[in-house]
């Protein structure tokens, strides 16, 4: 089984200026807390957002180069039994291939990040 070479990260505004000025971002509370980055495929990021940023503002979609990351990318079982790409180490500004702020189209589906 193949597995997308792009996922994608929520960051909060704060989060997002870190990922800018320091060059990497090593994760969420919630990432800190579980001792990996929760990622999400395409597929999967509008329930993310719905999940787990509800009602929040100054969101930030990043697109990753899984690629670029090689072995620290595990993809693991979650929510229903779904494999989802996990990062095992901090995420360098240099795996971002994409990133803008969080918006959803007509359908209320999350936009995806345009990499040029």
């Amino acid at each position: 089984m193949s597995h997308p070479t792009t996922a994608y990260k929520i960051l909060t505004q704060p989060q997002m200026d870190a990922l800018e000025a320091d060059g990497s971002f090593a994760g969420a509370p919630v990432d800190l807390a579980d001792g990996y980055i929760h990622l999400s495929t395409a597929a999967q990021l509008t329930e993310t957002a719905n999940k787990h940023f509800a009602g929040q503002d100054d969101l930030h979609v990043v697109a990753v180069d899984l690629d670029a990351l090689g072995e620290a990318v595990r993809w693991e079982e979650s929510r229903g039994g779904r494999l989802f790409p996990h990062i095992y180490t901090a995420l360098p500004l240099s795996a971002v291939i994409a990133y803008s702020p969080l918006e959803r189209d007509g359908a209320e589906q999350v936009r995806l990040p345009v990499t040029g």
